[in-house]
């Protein structure tokens, strides 16, 4: 089928199928691409309305058990730089962003073997308990698989428990590339598969939850690959429609084992609007411009995004690995007007929670992220010893009445 004809079908609000896109992506010329994606976006968003959230990305524990090999941001069980926070560092923090107009965290961290479902449990509600009305949007798919390990429950026991507690809706980091193949190659296979991955936002759904999809591109995946990762979500959204917004990101390499270089800005458009073109039944695109900066960020507003994703305040994963991007809610919005959209602040279902902030409150400007903790702060989350140690190095942590050892150092 020529791309003349398979964009005609895009125009008349026709799947493709994995054929057609897969044509689109190696030989639609980059302009035709963010042009068919931007009748899609059009189609389902004619206001010309570009959102937003105030939330805050707050990585709660740096220790995990997976080691995926394209993370710069983990440390073994026993490191000397790894940390949890306490439950009053996490509400200082959403202290922080309720000043700022926030509402919600974005919560995620390491598989630590020595934090069970029952502290999630106990921090979900001592947030609900001061902030009744504060989102929690947390804890991944392969979190939640975590869980289950480590519980011995399934994934609907575990995520009605945490419901209960007060979880509001599941992101959707993990996803990476959902090829079993590549995730066997990246490390990640034994956190969740990509069956397990898709299990637990099915699961999720039929709970009645809300959640996010992710892509993260450019290391060993083909682009084959990248087109199964999409079909397969599509498939989930078509089932359940529970997926509010997808979001794609390159690969950032630096620091991390894996290592390899950074895909350009281009191909970060070209899968921008290939998933925009792809994804028929998922409401929103977000921007990534964590990962690519603000500018491209602005011009993904032409390849098909409708959302430029979150002011995030704090940031740590990416950080790891090199990207060190920052914009405020002052700068998100001027790139979305600069763009000639109008700018909206929203909550995570995508509800229009009004305009931007800093015109109604005087707030103090953000040119940095914050980060999970100050350089140097190695102080032990008091709630942990709430809880049986489960891994050698907390046991042993425990008997040394708290004082880490050389061994627990390294």
């Amino acid at each position: 089928m020529s791309i003349d004809r398979i964009a005609a079908k895009v125009r008349d609000d026709e799947r493709v199928n994995g054929a057609e896109a897969l044509e689109l992506y190696h030989h639609a010329p980059l302009p035709l691409l963010g042009t068919l994606a931007d009748v899609v976006r059009v189609r389902k968003h004619p206001d010309g309305v570009v959102t937003y959230i105030i939330d805050r990305n707050v990585n709660y524990t740096n220790i995990c058990v997976a080691r995926c090999n394209f993370c710069a941001f983990y440390r073994p069980v026993g490191s000397g730089e790894g940390y949890v926070l306490g439950f009053e560092e996490v509400f200082k923090k959403i202290d922080e962003t309720i000043a700022l107009g926030g509402v919600q965290l974005l919560l995620q961290g390491g598989h630590n073997p020595d934090l069970p479902l029952e502290w999630y449990e106990d921090l979900f509600r001592a947030v609900k308990q001061r902030y009744p009305e504060f989102r929690l949007h947390a804890l991944s798919p392969p979190e939640v698989i975590h869980l289950t390990r480590l519980s011995r429950l399934s994934v609907p026991e575990v995520i009605e428990r945490l419901i209960a507690a007060g979880l509001d809706s599941i992101p959707g980091g993990g996803a990476e590339i959902l090829v079993d193949r590549v995730r066997k190659l990246l490390n990640c296979y034994g956190k969740a598969t990509a069956d397990e991955w898709l299990d637990v936002m099915r699961h999720a759904h039929r709970a009645g939850l809300r959640t996010t999809a992710t892509m993260m591109y450019g290391h060993v995946e083909t682009i084959e690959d990248r087109l199964e990762h999409l079909l397969r979500l599509r498939d989930v959204q078509d089932e359940s429609g529970g997926f509010t917004a997808f979001i794609t990101w390159s690969y950032q390499p630096e620091h991390t084992e894996l290592g390899g270089a950074e895909a350009t800005g281009i191909e970060y458009l070209r899968m921008l609007a290939l998933a925009r073109i792809v994804l028929d039944n998922f409401p929103s695109l977000q921007a990534s411009w964590v990962t690519q900066g603000g500018k491209v960020g602005q011009l993904s507003l032409a390849f098909g995004a409708n959302d430029m994703g979150s002011v995030m305040i704090e940031e740590n994963v990416v950080r790891a690995a090199g990207a060190n991007y920052c914009m405020d809610e002052v700068e998100i919005v001027r790139n979305i007007e600069n763009a000639g959209f109008i700018a909206k602040r929203r909550n995570m279902h995508y509800e229009i929670l009004g305009d931007p902030f800093f015109r109604q409150q005087s707030v103090p400007r953000q040119l940095e992220l914050a980060v999970a903790r100050a350089d140097g702060d190695t102080s032990r989350a008091p709630e942990i010893d709430r809880y049986a140690a489960r891994s050698a190095a907390e046991k042993r942590l425990r008997a040394s009445g708290g004082r880490r050892t050389t061994e627990q150092h390294g």
